[in-house]
């Protein structure tokens, strides 16, 4: 098939790319702005490829768009463009509702006049998937998990916008018929995570003899999802998913902010130890919590698990560690990048 990737440059979609170009058959477009978060290094390993190719292009703009689906004929376009961090959407929240709300919406139409020109059979083959996030569920309490019909209560402007395009694409499949799939995860984790993220940013501060900043008491639970599990489970849902159903994809590994830090402390200490001898976990130090912090996220896979046949792989103990080790072997790729783009900066506190 051929598989139109939008933000093809960032952290999940370039491992959807790499995962398609190297254990399928699928050719793969990329389309991708290039925001500050998106780089082709991420991408460099396949880019010679002759299955894939990569479009400049912003998915605001309906001509380009139009121009670049029409060339390429896509069987499936998997939309994962966005603006993703809570803290940035904190501080500017128009940037979030321009990407993820006008951008998808321009997306569906052009996807949508794009498959209405298509054979019976092809139409009918057709998918739109949509790449959304669990925090558009809101934030759970000490016990339960999100499933498909919990009821949206975004808290951010992140989320609200991530909730708002779930709805436009949803709204697209019931109205217009157009066959469309939502996959909402929980987070993920990996190599090629920008630095601005909580692994990789403590990685790097780790390093950097830096003070490893915990939001309040780091009693934050989440559900930690390995990168390649996640884009495996994405293959599984535009291979084999049913139109107009939603996806749940979580990892079964909920762990503290503070476990996840320390953690990772542990493993440097194996891998890099400090010349001082001290571990890393005496860096640690609490910082003002962010506004409106979600208490708890959990997922229940169950039903791409019963349906689809996937489940992750990687248990939190060997993704991280795994994690941990790219950091270690390819700081050539992230050093660079936490110093021309400040991403280890704190962002979000609503001053």
């Amino acid at each position: 098939m051929r598989i139109f990737v939008t933000g093809g440059a960032g952290f999940i979609g370039s491992a959807l790319i790499r995962h398609l170009v190297e254990d399928s058959k699928h050719e793969v477009l990329n389309y991708d702005k290039l925001t500050y978060a998106g780089t082709l290094s991420t991408v460099s390993s396949v880019a010679d490829d002759d299955r894939y190719r990569f479009v400049r292009g912003d998915i605001c703009d309906a001509a380009t768009l139009r121009a670049t689906i029409a060339e390429f004929k896509p069987d499936v376009i998997t939309h994962l463009a966005a603006e993703s961090h809570v803290d940035r959407s904190i501080d500017g929240p128009d940037a979030f509702i321009q990407t993820n709300i006008v951008g998808t919406f321009t997306m569906l139409n052009e996807a949508r006049a794009y498959w209405l020109s298509l054979s019976d059979d092809a139409r009918a083959a057709f998918r739109f998937h949509h790449i959304s996030t669990d925090e558009v569920f809101g934030s759970l309490g000490d016990i339960g998990f999100f499933t498909e019909d919990t009821r949206y209560d975004p808290r951010s402007p992140y989320s609200a916008s991530k909730a708002g395009s779930d709805h436009l694409v949803s709204a697209w499949g019931h109205t217009y018929g157009l066959p469309v799939i939502i996959t909402n995860c929980s987070n993920n984790y990996g190599p090629y995570h920008f630095p601005e993220k909580l692994i990789p940013l403590m990685i790097a501060k780790a390093l950097g003899g830096e003070t490893l900043p915990v939001y309040g008491k780091g009693d934050q639970v989440r559900d930690w999802l390995f990168v390649e599990d996640h884009v495996r489970a994405l293959r599984a849902v535009f291979e084999r998913g049913r139109p107009g159903r939603t996806y749940n994809v979580g990892g079964n590994n909920e762990k503290q902010n503070l476990e996840v830090v320390t953690t990772i402390c542990a493993i440097l200490d194996a891998q890099r130890p400090r010349a001082d001898g001290e571990s890393y976990a005496t860096q640690i130090g609490y910082v003002a919590d962010r506004p409106g912090h979600d208490k708890r996220y959990a997922i229940d896979a169950s039903r791409i698990r019963d349906e689809l046949g996937w489940q992750p792989s990687e248990t939190f103990e060997s993704g991280i560690e795994k994690t941990v080790t790219w950091y270690l072997a390819n700081e050539d790729w992230w050093r660079p990048i936490v110093a021309e783009r400040q991403a280890d900066l704190r962002r979000g506190l609503a001053a």
